[in-house]
């Protein structure tokens, strides 16, 4: 029966959800991954984009959001709650603001957290202490993980490599003939993945040139049946190319590995760290960027000390 592995580390929150020892869904809150999907704020209107369809709003937390639909007879400068439908996004260059839609509700309140998210999905959550056997790595969480930073994802026959764009994520398929039977494997692969990693938005799936409607067909069917709904597909079209459309709410664990690769290694470290206490005082040597991240977050330090029982001393290597 499938099950969620919950972690609540040191600057993130980590958790699994584990179907017969392998992981289908992983995800990560990271502690500045705010607001949240579902908060409810208090905003100032400060531009309006497109007549009586569209605006910006800054947050009375700080930041700022896209705000559509527009209440009938806003002005610009006007007050408002705003609900959160979707968090920031990392891209190249600068993030993709929240979006906000006007709230219903009558008073400001956090979005749920990751463990509140997991614990109203239906399947019992299990909160693993750092003391006990290190259960996310035995059902291969760092490999996940590393699929995620490297897009590289071996299957029976062939890998995918995940690529992302500005517009979509790419999922380019790789392996050896018979063509037909390769891109079942691969629609298969590729929508455990997309699962696994959280991907959302626009997804792009190069698989190749299949001949006649049957294949294509079935390429479309077991994507159909691995994939939980919701989504929306095209059909394969006569040079390989299928699209999927998924939600997105949050930032896909590609996204953030490509984001914040150094905050990514050094909160896995901060595992480590937890989980292996040596007897006395401990030495870390780190990277110059590293190092500064770790030092800008004594509160992370001091947690790690706390959860020990011993401090750490961290110098640039």
């Amino acid at each position: 029966m499938a099950e969620w592995l919950y972690e609540a580390g040191i600057g993130e929150a980590r958790a699994a959800l584990v179907e017969q020892g392998t992981i289908t869904v992983a995800q990560i809150e990271r502690d500045e991954d705010r607001p949240r999907v579902g908060a409810v704020l208090s905003a100032r209107l400060t531009d309006i984009t497109v007549k009586g369809r569209e605006g910006v709003v800054t947050l009375a937390v700080g930041g700022e959001a896209l705000l559509a639909p527009l209440p009938a007879g806003i002005s610009e400068g006007a007050t408002l709650l705003v609900e959160i439908v979707r968090m920031a996004l990392p891209e190249r260059g600068r993030a993709k603001r929240p979006r906000a839609v006007p709230a219903h509700s009558a008073a400001e309140r956090d979005g749920p957290d990751l463990l509140e998210r997991i614990s109203a999905s239906g399947f019992s959550v299990r909160r693993l202490p750092a003391h006990e056997p290190d259960e996310l790595e035995a059902v291969g969480w760092s490999e996940v993980i590393e699929e995620a930073a490297a897009g590289e994802i071996p299957f029976a026959g062939g890998a995918l490599r995940l690529s992302l764009t500005p517009a979509m994520t790419l999922i380019d398929v790789d392996g050896a003939p018979p063509l037909d039977r390769l891109a079942v494997a691969a629609a298969e692969a590729a929508a455990r993945a997309i699962r696994r990693l959280g991907i959302g938005g626009s997804i792009g799936i190069d698989f190749p040139t299949l001949e006649g409607r049957g294949p294509r067909q079935a390429v479309a069917q077991a994507i159909d049946a691995t994939l939980p709904q919701p989504f929306e597909r095209t059909a394969m079209n006569g040079f390989g190319f299928l699209q999927i459309v998924r939600r997105r709410r949050r930032p896909s664990l590609p996204e953030m590995c490509r984001d914040d690769p150094q905050g990514m290694a050094v909160r896995a470290l901060l595992r480590r760290l937890e989980r292996t206490p040596p007897p006395g005082e401990r030495l870390v040597h780190l990277s110059p960027a590293q190092l500064a991240l770790i030092r800008s977050r004594p509160d992370w330090i001091a947690e790690l000390g706390r959860r020990t029982g011993v401090d750490t001393v961290f110098e640039e290597r």
